[in-house]
C-alpha cells in the first residue's frame, strides 16, 4: 500500500482532475474488494468523485463522456454575462460615453480605472468586481494605451521646402570647407545632490541617495555648438540666464577655441538653429550680438532657422544632446565640475568628441534693442522666407 501511495503522490501534480480520478479508479480496481475505500483514505479523494472515475474508466467509445473535456458540458459556475446579458454594452457605454450610452456619464471626465468602472457598474445594478471588468475589457478588445503623437497639427506650408533650402546651403558651405554648425540650448539642469533620470550599474541594493525634493537655485545652462561636418561638439555651460547674448558668446567661444583653427581660410559661417528661444528668429538681441561677432571675427554669418514645431530635426538634438544625456544618466550633477567632466567625457564609436567649459559671466535679462540700433545691423534677407534665412555681414570701420 505504501508503494501505491508513494506512486500516486508523485504523479498527481501532473494530472488534471479528470485524469486524477480515472487513475485513482484504476488503482482501486487493481486492489479488488474494498479498493475504493482504501484509495479514498489514502488520497483524500471523495467517494462520489472516485465513482465518477470508475464510470469514465469503464466507458466505451460510444460513451456519453467526452474524452476532450475535464467536466461534463454545462458544469461549473455560470458566466456573469448570463445573469447580465447587457453587461458588455453597459461597460462600453462607460468606457466610451461619447459614442455609446449617456453622454452625461459621470465617468466622462474621470480616470477610467477598473475599480472606478466596477463601482459605477455596481451603482447601476451590476454586481461585478474590478478583476471581472478587466477581463471583460480584454475580451471586448480594449487594452491600456498611452497617447501617441501622430497628428502634426497645422504644418507650415513651406516646411519641407525650408528643410530642402537648409540642406542645399549646408552642402554648399561644406563643399567649400566653410563651417556649418547646429546650435541650441539644452534644458537647464539642477546642480547639487538631486535625482538625475536614468539608471547606472552599482552593487546590489546600494542606490545613490539623493535629496527628496528638486527645489534648486543653482542651475547649469548648457549651450551647445555641433560641427556637422566633423562630428564635433562644444558646450558652453552658463550659470545664470539663457539669453541671446549668452548664445552668441557661446558661439564666439567655439570659434575662438576650435573653429578658427579648424577653418583658417573660412570667410563665412552657416548657423542652423531652432526658431525660438535665445536664438529665435524674432530676437533683436540675437541679431545684434551676431553683428558684433561678425565685426570682431570678420565672418559673414548666415542663419537658417527650422520651421516652427520642428526642433527635433535640429542635428544637435540627436547627435550631441542625446549622447550627453545617456552619458550622465543616473548620476547626480553635484557641482559644476561634475557637469563639465561628464559632458567632456561624452564620446561615440562613430567618432564624436565634445569639449566643454564653464561660463561664469553674468548675463542680464530684458535687454531691449532700440529701432535706431537695430537698423544699423547689416542684415540682408534671403528671397525665400527672409524671416528664417538671413545673412549678417561685418561692418568694417573706415
Amino acid at each position: 500500500m505504501e508503494n501505491i501511495k508513494d506512486k500516486l503522490e508523485k504523479i498527481s501534480p501532473y494530472l488534471n482532475e479528470r485524469q486524477r480520478r480515472i487513475v485513482y479508479a484504476a488503482e482501486a480496481e487493481q486492489l479488488g474488494r474494498g479498493g475504493k475505500t482504501k484509495i479514498c483514505k489514502m488520497t483524500g479523494m471523495s467517494r462520489p468523485t472516485l465513482n465518477q472515475g470508475s464510470l469514465e474508466l469503464l466507458s466505451s467509445k460510444e460513451s456519453r463522456f467526452d474524452i476532450k473535456r475535464i467536466r461534463k458540458e454545462g458544469a461549473g459556475r455560470k458566466k456573469i454575462t448570463d445573469d447580465y446579458p447587457d453587461l458588455r454594452y453597459a461597460l462600453e457605454s462607460l468606457v466610451e460615453p461619447l459614442s455609446r450610452g449617456d453622454p452625461e456619464s459621470p465617468l466622462r471626465w474621470t480616470i477610467k480605472s477598473t475599480r472606478v468602472l466596477s463601482d459605477e457598474l455596481s451603482r447601476k445594478g451590476y454586481k461585478v468586481c474590478k478583476s471581472l471588468v478587466a477581463t471583460l475589457l480584454v475580451e471586448m478588445g480594449y487594452s491600456l494605451q498611452s497617447n501617441k503623437k501622430t497628428i502634426e497639427g497645422n504644418q507650415h506650408p513651406d516646411r519641407n521646402a525650408q528643410f530642402e533650402h537648409i540642406n542645399t546651403i549646408a552642402q554648399e558651405y561644406m563643399k567649400e570647407m566653410s563651417p556649418v554648425i547646429s546650435v541650441d540650448t539644452k534644458k537647464k539642469e539642477n546642480v547639487g545632490n538631486y535625482k538625475n533620470d536614468g539608471q547606472e550599474y552599482r552593487p546590489k541594493k546600494t542606490p545613490r541617495e539623493v535629496l527628496g525634493h528638486d527645489f534648486c537655485d543653482t542651475k547649469a545652462v548648457p549651450f551647445g555648438i555641433y560641427d556637422i561636418a566633423n562630428d564635433d561638439g562644444f558646450v558652453n555651460v552658463g550659470t545664470n540666464y539663457d539669453t541671446s547674448a549668452f548664445a552668441v558668446h557661446s558661439i564666439e567661444q567655439w570659434w575662438s577655441l576650435t573653429g578658427k583653427n579648424r577653418y583658417p581660410q573660412a570667410k563665412r559661417l552657416l548657423i542652423t538653429a531652432d526658431g525660438g528661444g535665445s536664438n529665435g528668429y524674432r530676437r533683436r538681441l540675437w541679431k545684434s550680438e551676431l553683428q558684433r561677432f561678425a565685426n570682431e571675427s570678420g565672418l559673414e554669418i548666415t542663419v537658417c532657422h527650422f520651421p516652427p514645431g520642428t526642433s527635433k530635426w535640429n542635428k544637435i538634438e540627436h547627435r550631441l544632446f542625446s549622447r550627453i544625456t545617456l552619458n550622465w544618466r543616473g548620476i547626480p550633477l553635484e557641482d559644476y565640475e561634475t557637469v563639465i567632466q561628464l559632458i567632456g567625457a561624452t564620446k561615440t564609436k562613430t567618432g564624436l568628441t565634445v569639449k566643454c567649459q564653464l561660463d561664469k559671466k553674468q548675463y542680464k535679462k530684458g535687454i531691449v534693442i532700440p529701432d535706431e540700433q537695430f537698423r544699423k545691423i547689416k542684415l540682408s534677407k534671403d528671397d525665400f522666407h527672409g524671416e528664417w534665412n538671413y545673412t549678417i555681414k561685418p561692418i568694417i570701420d573706415s
